[in-house]
């Protein structure tokens, strides 16, 4: 496997060979190889989503919003299913922030029918929010000793639903031991728009049920009280006390302990170096070229937003 120092500088190399041809050019065959060797080794048809989240950066220095899952990435799954032998399954790797709720319920159901749910999510680096919603959506989760999932607490105008709601219920508790404190909470709650609150609670509910039921549906099927255990995983997945932020990591051992189907990727040196050769490839491409996501299969197939 090369190191990202090493195919870093297979790049540089390639690209002042062929003076005159664009970065892009070879950035595209170099990941278009890596893609094809993991997809060889898995016999299996494989996406790969990658956001530049960690390197793409707006005008003002936050992540750009198309960083995120938006409604728009059907048409690049869509452009990159065409042609994908169905029947051996999907590895879909996966490199996220997040994104919209709705946009993954679209996402997750589309892959469904063309893959017959057989999907299993290697999350080379991070795959975080609605990321982690994608993965629970999967048979099996490939996961190194650094990569990561996150809470699946869902932000309603840039607010944490959670959080809001825990707020709720903590002023709710404040007041009935001192009333006086009213006064302090209709501040608060004052800077919420009409139906605010109303609207965390429908996302909360409805992310959680929709997690749930893919769980069950699909992960873990086979096992007995399918459907509890899913609410089980769902409410550590969603559990605002016992995680620091949104961008709460949970590890390899964390997410095999809350009840995840996880499977180790050092377990598979051959799985290992081929799988962190692609995300390489992504990370030196991000450093050169303007696109901040792709989307690609292992046929060549390529589909990407540039700033």
């Amino acid at each position: 496997m090369p190191t990202w120092n090493e195919l870093d500088a297979r790049i540089s190399k390639e690209i002042q060979a062929n003076k005159g041809a664009e970065p892009s050019a070879v950035c595209d065959r170099i990941r278009a190889e890596q893609l094809e060797a993991l997809a060889e080794y898995r016999g299996r048809s494989t996406i790969s989503y990658y956001s530049g989240f960690l390197q793409k950066r707006d005008a003002a220095g936050g992540v750009h919003p198309e960083c995120a899952i938006t409604d728009f990435d059907m048409n690049g799954f869509m452009a990159v299913v065409h042609n994908l032998p169905r029947k051996s399954g999907l590895d879909l790797i996966l490199h996220t922030p997040g994104g919209g709720t709705e946009a993954t319920r679209a996402l997750v159901e589309y892959l469904y029918q063309m893959f017959d749910k057989d999907i299993t999510v290697i999350v080379p680096q991070i795959a975080m929010s609605a990321g982690t919603m994608i993965a629970c959506a999967s048979q099996e989760i490939i996961l190194g000793k650094h990569s990561c999932l996150g809470p699946t607490d869902p932000q309603i105008n840039g607010l944490p639903a959670l959080g809001v709601l825990h707020e709720i219920d903590r002023a709710i508790e404040e007041i009935k031991a001192e009333p006086a404190k009213q006064l302090v909470w209709q501040e608060v709650f004052r800077k919420f728009p009409p139906g605010f609150i109303a609207n965390c609670e429908r996302s909360q509910e409805g992310t959680k049920k929709m997690v749930a039921d893919w769980l069950a549906d699909n992960m873990l099927s086979d096992a007995d009280d399918a459907q509890s255990k899913a609410d089980a995983v769902v409410e550590q997945l969603t559990n605002f006390k016992d995680t620091t932020e949104h961008g709460h990591h949970f590890l390899y051992s964390k997410c095999k302990e809350i009840g995840l189907n996880v499977r180790a990727l050092e377990d598979d040196q051959n799985l290992q170096e081929l799988v962190l050769s692609v995300h390489h490839s992504y990370v030196a491409s991000f450093a050169r070229v303007r696109s901040i996501k792709f989307i690609e299969n292992s046929l060549g197939a390529s589909w990407n937003v540039s700033a």
